[in-house]
């Protein structure tokens, strides 16, 4: 994901909410572009699916549904939809449960466990916040929501 959260800065960065603010202009996404997200997360599930395997990765379903959630997550900070956050909220439970696994046979993962615990606390506060924030952009500019940019 680390090529596509180099394209979500340069598209945050270029999409300010109005000139001269740094805080960014919230994205309304098409039916279209979520088919094409959609279609493009099922290709990545499926190739890191096989990734995986080969690997002998341990917990392999939970595993390849976490690269799904990362991949659409990080797909939607991309395009700076609110919905990023619950993406990443869907990670960090899928996470949770692959660390809780991981805890069962040895203790000193719980560490890892509490983290995820936090991260899902602050990717529902980031979700949150989000729908806030769309919710005052579109006050503030009628024609926000009129344009996917």
């Amino acid at each position: 994901t680390a090529p596509m959260a180099l394209f979500a800065l340069i598209s945050w960065l270029r999409n300010p909410f109005k000139e001269g603010n740094a805080e960014v202009r919230v994205n309304h996404l098409s039916r279209l572009e979520i088919a094409f997200m959609s279609l493009l997360t099922v290709i990545v599930t499926v190739i890191f699916y096989f990734i995986l395997r080969y690997f002998n990765t341990v917990n392999l379903i939970p595993s390849t549904v976490s690269v799904t959630t990362s991949f659409a997550a990080v797909y939607l900070t991309f395009r700076r939809s609110a919905f990023f956050s619950l993406l990443y909220a869907a990670n960090d439970v899928v996470l949770i449960v692959l660390w809780a696994l991981a805890s069962m046979t040895d203790s000193s993962y719980i560490s890892v466990l509490i983290c995820f615990v936090m991260f899902l606390v602050s990717d529902i506060y980031g979700f949150v916040s989000w729908l806030k924030m769309k919710k005052r952009q579109e006050a503030a500019d009628p024609f926000h929501g009129t344009f996917s940019s």
